[in-house]
């Protein structure tokens, strides 16, 4: 049995640059995107951003020291990612809106 996501674009391989996020596709495509989409990313390490896995066979990467996911869909759709709209409840913390009204 075949679906439509097995047969879209994956991605092989991904690298972040200065500047850049670049993934190698599956089809020979090479694509990137500008850092500053991704704010988790713009503010890592180098460490951090070469700590990847591929998930769901190719259709995103995520980066879990910085807990950041992006797909290849949203790279090819021009999506950047969107800061939530948390307040900043201590070092390493946030906190939702729902959160702290109940305190």
């Amino acid at each position: 049995m075949s679906t439509a996501a097995s047969n879209g674009p994956r991605i092989q391989d991904v690298r972040v640059t200065k500047h850049e996020i670049i993934a190698h596709l599956g089809d020979g495509r090479v694509i990137s995107v500008p850092l500053a989409w991704s704010w988790r990313l713009s503010k890592a390490t180098p460490a951090q951003r070469a700590n990847f896995r591929l998930i769901g066979s190719g259709q995103g990467v995520h980066w879990p020291e910085i807990d950041e996911d992006i797909s290849v869909e949203g790279m090819l759709h021009g999506i950047p990612a969107r800061r939530p709209k948390f307040a900043n409840a201590g070092p390493g913390r946030m906190q939702s809106p729902s959160k702290r009204a109940v305190r």
